[in-house]
């Protein structure tokens, strides 16, 4: 029997109860890690622990509201208190906002955007930095889209918040570029997400690839002898 290609390894995925957040916990957790599963919903997250359980899976729980700033400094000492490390971070969880034009966005929306898509993320950096140099091959990968780049019309909250992250992801790229740390981002394009359904209400998600699709490349990038760093790789 092959060897599960994350087995023992910690793994704190956020976003977890849904889309590719989700389908990367199942990966992970059936290449034999332990998965800590964030969001903000207990009665979502309990559904997905239990059927990673059922698969024989390991799994915890961490109801947390991202834009909660104390909650989140607090959670790397937390996880150190219980693990000790942390091998591996993925930063999935994102909002849409509002499509709109930028002269029509209200600000507690761009607000809202931004906390979660930007703030929350370089928080879970700072708190998580020091679990993920004690492993010996930590890996942080973050999710972005293609709008971060293309400046889409409408789109300005989410497209100026992955352009952000994008740049947030790789200045911690190059400084971890030393350590066994490698961080980066994958651009999943397309797929069959709530997301994906709210920004594009009259798409045939039967013709986008499943969030189960694209999860192979976040199992890959999480391995330790995955060993580039900075990059922005498309699943």
């Amino acid at each position: 029997m092959t060897e599960p290609r994350l087995k023992d390894r910690i793994a704190l995925i956020t976003g977890a109860s849904r889309g590719i957040g989700r389908a990367v916990a199942f990966a992970y957790a059936r290449e034999g890690a332990h998965v800590l599963l964030l969001a903000r919903s207990q009665a979502a997250l309990e559904e997905v622990d239990d059927a990673i359980k059922e698969a024989g899976g390991k799994a915890s729980l961490i109801p947390l509201n991202l834009t909660d700033g104390k909650r989140v400094d607090a959670l790397g000492p937390t996880l150190y208190e219980r693990f000790g490390r942390l091998d591996i971070f993925v930063g999935n969880a994102a909002i849409l906002g509002r499509l709109s034009p930028l002269t029509h966005i209200a600000s507690e929306h761009w607000e809202r955007v931004m906390a979660t898509n930007v703030t929350a993320n370089w928080r879970l950096i700072r708190t998580l930095d020091p679990l993920l140099r004690r492993s010996d091959a930590g890996r942080v990968i973050f999710v972005t889209s293609s709008v971060a780049r293309t400046a889409k019309a409408y789109w300005a909250p989410y497209s100026v918040s992955k352009a952000a992250l994008e740049t947030l992801a790789r200045t911690y790229a190059n400084e971890t570029a030393d350590s066994a740390i490698k961080v980066n981002i994958v651009d999943p394009g397309a797929t069959a997400t709530r997301m994906r359904a709210e920004a594009y209400p009259g798409e045939d998600q039967a013709s986008l690839p499943t969030p189960e699709q694209v999860a192979e490349i976040f199992v890959e990038l999480a391995m330790p002898s995955f060993a580039r760093t900075g990059e922005i790789i498309e699943s």
